[in-house]
């Protein structure tokens, strides 16, 4: 079978893309400390960081620890997040994280993780982190270097042609990222795709004009 020729390369991609962003940012969604980041990264599943941050200032202003959260009780906080979506499925996973933590730091207000959980097979036996929120949380808050997979990276991938038609999971398009893109980029490769993906390499309009690497790249969907 015939392979497309990927002329857009990770070290093109990211060497012309990186300079374009804020890289002093890791991340749009809102946070006070570890747990509330945890928190949002768990909101923003299949929602937008727009959506998330709409609900999240009065919610981390009430409820900032898995102390605080667990006094919210599971009613006070749906009440908060009611707009987001699944919101009652993503409550239940806050509070049982909240409970989870609580007897670590539960009521610290600058609330950081116990060093086991910079592990992420320890992160994931955490209520609501599965992989792609253990990856996000690990690369924003510890820069490690893991590659969460979420909706833009997935897109992405696919569409500079990084990634075919069996990297069809979140999951294999992560091992397959690992492989061809340096690592030296791996820690920011999530917060480089969301940002690019977002505001300019869109799913539906590419804004390819003002894109920094659209004359290596061939998407079939080009504009």
């Amino acid at each position: 079978m015939h392979k497309t020729k990927i002329t857009l390369t990770p070290d093109i991609y990211f060497e012309n893309v990186c300079p374009t962003l804020n890289m002093n940012i890791r991340s749009e969604l809102y946070y006070v400390n570890e747990f509330t980041f945890a928190v949002a990264v768990i909101l923003s599943a299949q929602a937008t960081d727009k959506k998330v941050n709409e609900v999240t200032p009065d919610l981390f202003r009430v409820a900032p620890t898995p102390a605080a959260m667990l006094a919210l009780g599971i009613d006070g906080l749906k009440k908060h997040i009611r707009v987001i979506s699944f919101f009652n499925n993503k409550a239940k996973s806050i509070i049982a994280l909240s409970q989870q933590l609580r007897d670590e730091n539960g009521d610290d207000i600058n609330y950081k993780f116990p060093q086991k959980y910079h592990n992420r097979k320890e992160l994931m036996k955490l209520a609501g982190v599965g992989q792609k929120t253990a990856n996000v949380i690990m690369n924003v808050l510890w820069n490690a270097p893991n590659i969460g997979v979420d909706t833009h990276v997935f897109r992405l991938s696919h569409r500079f042609n990084w990634c075919d038609a069996r990297d069809n999971t979140p999951e294999r398009v992560e091992e397959k990222l690992l492989k061809i893109i340096p690592q030296k980029y791996h820690a920011i490769t999530n917060h480089v795709m969301v940002l690019h993906g977002r505001y300019t390499c869109r799913a539906l309009r590419p804004n390819c004009a003002t894109c920094p690497v659209a004359k290596w790249c061939n998407a079939t969907d080009k504009h």
